[in-house]
């Protein structure tokens, strides 16, 4: 069909007159060919990413009738070809007549469910789920139902692997035969002989329970969760925990310590260390969905387990877990159990042999201390505090600081200065660059939990410092640490703590601060308001236009533009104005050059 429309429309434009006169409508179908069949794979992907504007050009009947048959027919092309094809057939609908004609696109959709390369077959699922919600209940039966048995009763494990992901959007809708045909289907595939077939079917086991009655959730979907988490691949098992979630929510309490616990806590203590991971990754989700009784009973020493797994990316995953799995425990024995279960774990985290696992704690622990309040924070948890702001690992120590906030609602600014900040300001001036930089990247943070005056006493010197850092990236840094400082403690903060510190710069000896002093100005400009940078800063500014080094003076004139819009006109034009005329004849090229761009874009021509 599309070869003839080609043939017929080349033919007609080699003709005689014929190019007034051909079927200009073939054209877009020419071009399709074409470029389909071009050795280039770009060119192939361009004409497909194309299709909806050749759709539209040859109208809902002739998209029908030969566009989709002939992608359907030619589904045989590089995998990202195939990828953009099965995306833009989920959007197809109205370009085929709407809903009523949908079931047009299932074809090559089918097709591209069935193919070798996995992300094209989850692109294709994802675009039939998607346009499974346009089939009326009675298309759904006819022609939707049909494509999945086809797929889950394939010879490839390619089709089965894709049937599972489309149980769950057609069960809902369609009749109660057709529903005990499509749980049958689903149990067939749990049992597979391809793993990769019993991982897709446990991968959406949750997702297929949530529209099941809840009769066959307890009569079908148990044996089958049970049966996924004693897989012999691991794969499918840690598969099968993450069901556990949506099953768990599914049941009556009653009956979550039969049906539900048992698989459970087998998978805690699972010989793969990949299903332990996922239990610990899960834990706050699981400990949700089965309530705070079974949390208290079988929860509390699992958790444990995990904490002192012996492999350290399962204890890592946990001490991910701590804060929310605390905030979780029922509140009549919350603290009794973090006291007597969790903290003795949490304490030997503190000193564990891997850095990640350190961090994972690092990142939750200061939210204990709301939830065990200010006596048991200062008598345990503090300790803790202190040894992992000198830990080795320079993302432990940030860990710490970044959630300093959480700690002084509990114990108050006093308590926090004596026992954490010396160990902050001994990171500040760590002779590693990147754990200073890091600490610069917190601080505005830090101003924030500790106040100004506080800030003023303790931190501020420190900020100073780091402008004239040997190392560019920490100067530059503070610059934008300063500014954002500014925003948090105001105007006039700035112009009497930090605006004479910077400017008193502008004479050192090294030419380097001395440019800092420039970097700070624009940074602090639009911060510090119009009053501050004309009375102030700008003097500065002006006066080290005469400065011997060039790259100093090419950075005023940069340093005019940047502050320019902040001035007011008369300071513009009687100021400078004169001083970037000056710098436009400088004999540096790039002074120069540097000068007449501020001029031009400050418009003082």
């Amino acid at each position: 069909m599309f070869e003839r429309c080609s043939k017929s429309w080349r033919a007609q434009r080699s003709e005689p007159g014929g190019g007034a006169d051909g079927d200009d409508s073939l054209y877009p179908i020419a071009v399709l060919i074409d470029e389909l069949r071009n050795e280039d794979v770009q060119l192939r992907l361009n004409s497909i990413k194309k299709l909806s504007t050749i759709a539209l050009a040859l109208g809902v009947e002739r998209t029908r009738t030969e566009l989709l048959p002939f992608l359907t027919d030619t589904i045989y092309d590089e995998d990202e070809v195939l990828l953009a094809l099965a995306e833009q057939l989920g959007n197809f609908t109205m370009l085929v007549g709407g809903p009523e004609y949908v079931h047009c696109l299932l074809p090559p959709l089918e097709s591209l469910a069935t193919v070798e390369e996995t992300v094209v077959r989850d692109k294709a699922v994802e675009s039939l789920r998607k346009i499974s919600q346009e089939h009326s209940p009675v298309d759904l039966e006819v022609h939707f139902e049909p494509l999945v048995k086809r797929l889950a009763s394939g010879d490839w494990f390619t089709s089965r692997t894709s049937a599972c992901g489309l149980f769950s959007v057609c069960y809902p809708r369609v009749s109660s035969t057709v529903k005990a045909e499509i749980r049958q289907h689903f149990r067939t595939l749990c049992s597979d002989d391809t793993p990769m077939v019993r991982r897709a079917a446990a991968s959406k086991l949750g997702e297929f329970a949530k529209v099941l009655e809840l009769d066959y959730v307890k009569s079908d979907i148990i044996s089958l969760f049970t049966a996924l988490a004693s897989d012999e691949q691991d794969s499918v098992r840690l598969l099968a925990v993450e069901a556990c979630v949506s099953i768990a929510t599914l049941l009556p309490q009653e009956d979550l310590e039969t049906l539900v616990m048992p698989t459970l806590r087998q998978a805690a203590e699972d010989k793969s260390w990949r299903v332990r991971y996922m239990v610990a990754d899960k834990f706050s989700e699981l400990q949700k969905a089965v309530g705070p009784e079974i949390t208290k009973n079988d929860l509390v020493p699992a958790f444990q387990n995990l904490l002192k797994d012996c492999e350290a990316e399962v204890r890592a995953a946990a001490a991910n877990k701590v804060k929310e799995f605390c905030e979780n425990l029922p509140e009549d024995s919350r603290e009794q159990i973090i006291m007597t279960h969790i903290l003795p774990c949490v304490k030997e985290l503190v000193s564990d042999t891997n850095q990640h696992v350190k961090s994972a704690l690092a990142s939750v622990i200061m939210g204990l201390s709301t939830i065990l309040g200010k006596d048991n924070t200062v008598e345990h948890l503090l300790p803790l505090f202190l040894a992992q702001l000198k830990d080795e690992c320079p993302e432990v120590r940030l860990n710490i600081i970044s959630n300093l906030d959480c700690v002084n609602e509990v114990i108050g600014i006093r308590q926090l200065s004596q026992s954490l900040l010396p160990a902050i300001v001994e990171l500040a001036e760590d002779a590693k660059w990147r754990v200073r930089l890091a600490i610069i990247e917190y601080m505005p943070l830090l101003a924030g939990q500790l106040g100004v005056e506080f800030f003023d006493e303790k931190l501020n010197t420190l900020c100073m410092a780091w402008l004239i850092d040997h190392v560019y990236a920490i100067r530059e840094a503070a610059t934008c640490n300063l500014m954002k400082l500014v925003e948090k403690f105001g105007a006039e903060w700035a112009q009497n703590t930090i605006v004479p510190k910077v400017l008193g710069m502008a004479n050192d000896p090294n030419y380097l601060h001395r440019m800092t002093t420039l970097f700070c100005i624009n940074a602090l400009s639009e911060a510090c308001g119009q009053e501050i940078t004309t009375k102030q800063m700008l003097p500065v500014v002006l006066k080290m236009s005469n400065d011997q080094v060039a790259n100093v003076r090419f950075n005023v004139a940069k340093s005019l533009q940047k502050i320019g819009p902040v001035l007011d006109s008369n300071a513009l034009q009687t100021e400078v104005k004169p001083v970037l005329e000056k710098l436009a004849t400088d004999t540096d090229m790039d002074v120069k050059y540097f000068a007449q761009e501020a001029i031009s874009v400050l418009a003082l021509a």
